[in-house]
C-alpha cells in the first residue's frame, strides 16, 4: 500500500480528452500549505514496448516519422494498451506482429515503469521477446509509416551513445533486455 499523498487535491477539471490523451489542470496544496495551480496532468493509458532479439542476435527495430521531434526515430515496437488488455505480454505479442510481422518463441516480461511520474499517470511495460523470426505480413494502423529494421545487437549498442535509438526511454528498455538475455552486463 502507498503511503498517503503529502498533497491535497483542491480541484481537478479535464482541459482536453479524446481517445489518446486526457489533460486536467489540478488545484493542490503542499504538507506546508502553499496552494499549487494549474498543475497538468497527463492520464495517458499503459505503454508496452518490446525488446525483440533474433537467433542470430539481431534487433528488430521500426523506423517512423515522430511528428512532435520532427524526426524519423529508430524504436523497439510497441504502442497502447487498449481498454480491453489485461496482460502486456499479449499486447506485446500484438504489437510486434502488426508493426513488424515477427512473432517470438518466448516472452518474458521485464518491468514496469512510470515514463514521467511528475506529469504522467502511465507506466510503460518492457517484454523481452526471444527467438524472434518473420511470422506474417506487417498490419500498420491507417496513419503509420512504419519501416522494419534488423541491425545486429552489436551495431545498436555502439549506437546508442550517438543517438541511433531516437526514443530515450527506449534506450533503459534495449539495455535491461539485452542484459536479461545475458547479451551485456550490468
Amino acid at each position: 500500500m502507498a503511503p498517503p499523498s503529502p498533497w491535497t487535491v483542491l480541484g481537478s477539471r479535464t482541459l482536453i480528452e479524446d481517445r489518446w490523451i486526457r489533460l486536467r489542470a489540478d488545484r493542490l496544496r503542499t504538507a506546508a500549505g502553499v496552494e499549487i495551480s494549474p498543475w497538468y496532468v497527463l492520464d495517458y493509458p499503459d505503454w508496452v514496448v518490446v525488446v525483440p532479439v533474433t537467433d542470430d542476435d539481431r534487433l528488430v527495430l521500426v523506423r517512423q516519422w515522430r511528428h512532435a521531434a520532427q524526426a524519423w526515430c529508430l524504436e523497439l515496437p510497441g504502442g497502447v494498451m487498449d481498454p480491453g488488455d489485461a496482460d502486456p505480454t499479449e499486447t506485446a505479442r500484438r504489437e510486434l506482429l502488426e508493426e513488424t510481422g515477427h512473432a517470438a518463441r518466448a516472452w518474458r516480461p521485464l518491468f514496469a515503469s512510470f515514463p514521467n511520474p511528475a506529469i504522467q499517470t502511465n507506466r510503460l511495460h518492457v517484454v523481452l521477446a526471444t527467438g524472434v523470426a518473420l511470422a506474417a505480413p506487417v498490419a500498420h494502423e491507417d496513419g503509420e509509416q512504419i519501416e522494419v529494421h534488423c541491425p545486429r545487437v552489436e551495431e545498436v549498442l555502439a549506437g546508442i551513445g550517438q543517438g541511433m535509438i531516437g526514443q530515450a526511454m527506449h534506450v533503459g528498455a534495449l539495455i535491461a533486455g539485452l542484459a536479461a538475455t545475458g547479451r551485456i552486463r550490468l
